[in-house]
């Protein structure tokens, strides 16, 4: 053949070639794709058949004293227009007469829930309201059998409870590690929502680390989208492997049901407290003595700091270890035991998750230095925790700050820990003034004005004016018991 032939021929094979492949090249990404997706459907399969086995429903009951319009059936009468004509005696009659309710004067309240169970001898991990304050609790398991229950230890703070049933030999559901978790990894929610057995949801996390979510006292959620409603709570948030990295716990939603925003207890947070509960039948935490709170762009630029990270020593409890290791009400906590704190919430946690008795190492930014502070970490107790509210009489006005100020009463000042002459009470606060742009709130006592000492109105005006040549204020502002920092630019 001669030599132009052949490489008209060439010429041809390798466009036919490149049209199949034209061709092939799309049927194969496709096919591949359906393995992959098929592969991902399987897998879902498999969690699902190994861990629903282990996840229960948990129903409660718990006998409920009634007042005015309570119970049940006068729910629908809350609201009603006619009650804000009529009162609430009318509405009374419709629980069958003057008594309301009935003749025990009592309602039973129903609550449910969800858990998982993580030993065969039917030791259970669930949510503390899931089983709070309940007279009779029963567990119905995947194979419908059903089991009283009862609770081996409880804490409303983390949101954890440990509840038992008399059985042997039960599926468990293996505990993974929470932290190796990562925000995009695929994640699924199952449970019992709106009394839905075993009913299984999926999706990814979303975040990691949320805190100031104001649902419990110790917060460090993990964030899904996986769809969590009433009923899941307490159930677990799995990995693709078929661990529990979470125990579903809440959801944020405007409409009371899935809005693609729940949160979880990681299961790592969920064990320490189990074992806690499970050995002690309480948790002993860790405590500091400080009142503490985050660091916004003006409280930081105020201490000379650029940085907002760390946490801001409002007040430091009397006789406490933060005390006696010398920490100080303006210093900002940036370490504990060296791991770095990023706020408030965080060094809670740290710091609750220390056993009572041990020794710690801070690290702390003070007047534009940073030095290390060792402490004694005491056992918190929760009943010590309240604050103190008050109500007061004539004041004098700052048109500064837009405020009523008043000297401090001599008895209010021994009931809050001061002394007297210490500090002026915000008796008004102006909605359109700085003071309430700051954030202050009738009945805060000012303290101090950039470190100074406030004692009457006159003092307090002097402290302000140096303020506005600086044109930052900062105040130190004691609110019940609790003290805390607010600062603002001023002119």
């Amino acid at each position: 053949m001669h030599r132009g032939g052949y490489k008209a021929t060439a010429t041809m094979f390798t466009a036919a070639l490149a049209a199949l492949i034209l061709v092939v090249a799309p049927l194969a990404q496709a096919q591949n794709a359906t393995t992959a997706l098929k592969e991902l459907g399987d897998a879902f399969v498999q969690i699902a058949d190994k861990v629903t086995p282990a996840v229960v429903n948990i129903s409660s009951t718990k006998k409920v004293e009634a007042g005015p319009m309570s119970g049940p059936d006068m729910d629908m009468f809350k609201n009603h227009p006619f009650r804000e004509f009529f009162g609430d005696e009318v509405f009374k009659r419709f629980k069958g007469g003057p008594g309301g309710p009935g003749p025990d004067k009592g309602f039973r309240q129903h609550g449910m829930g969800s858990g998982v169970i993580v030993s065969p001898d039917g030791t259970i991990l669930t949510n503390s309201h899931v089983v709070k304050d309940a007279d009779d609790i029963k567990v119905t398991l995947s194979d419908k059998k059903s089991y009283k229950a009862k609770v081996v230890g409880a804490d409303p703070e983390s949101d954890i409870a440990v509840i038992k049933i008399d059985a042997k030999d039960l599926p468990i559901a293996k505990l993974g590690d929470s932290d190796k978790l990562r925000v995009g990894d695929i994640v699924l929610a199952i449970g019992n929502p709106f009394g839905l057995n075993q009913t299984v949801t999926s999706g990814i996390v979303s975040a990691k680390g949320r805190t100031n979510v104001g649902i419990i006292d110790y917060e460090d959620f993990l964030q899904t989208d996986a769809a969590i409603n009433p009923g899941n709570s307490g159930g677990p948030l799995v990995n693709i492997k078929g661990e529990v990295v979470g125990l579903n716990t809440a959801i944020a939603s405007r409409s009371g049901g899935y809005q693609g925003v729940g949160f979880a207890i990681p299961a790592n947070s969920a064990k320490l407290i189990m074992d806690s509960l499970v050995k002690e039948g309480k948790v002993r935490r860790g405590l500091l003595g400080v009142n503490i709170q985050d660091l916004d762009q003006t409280l930081a630029k105020s201490f000379h700091r650029d940085d907002q990270s760390g946490a801001l020593v409002s007040q430091v409890i009397p006789d406490s270890p933060a005390e006696k290791a010398g920490i100080k009400a303006g210093d900002i906590i940036l370490k504990f035991n060296d791991a770095p704190v990023s706020g408030a919430s965080q060094l809670k946690n740290l710091v609750g998750r220390v056993a009572p008795g041990t020794k710690a190492k801070l690290t702390v930014y003070r007047d534009k230095k940073t030095m290390t502070v060792e402490v004694n970490i005491a056992e918190r107790d929760p009943k010590k925790m309240a604050e103190l509210k008050e109500s007061a009489s004539e004041g004098e006005t700052s048109n500064e700050l837009g405020l009523e100020l008043e000297k401090l009463p001599a008895a209010l000042a021994e009931r809050l820990g001061l002394k007297s002459g210490e500090g002026v009470r915000v008796r008004e606060v102006q909605p359109s003034g700085l003071g309430a742009k700051m954030g202050l709130r009738s009945g805060d006592v000012i303290l101090e004005i950039d470190g100074k000492p406030v004692s009457d109105t006159s003092s307090f005006s002097t402290a302000v004016q140096s303020a506005k040549k600086e044109g930052l204020v900062r105040l130190k502002v004691q609110r019940g018991k609790s003290q805390i920092f607010l600062a603002a630019p001023i002119g």
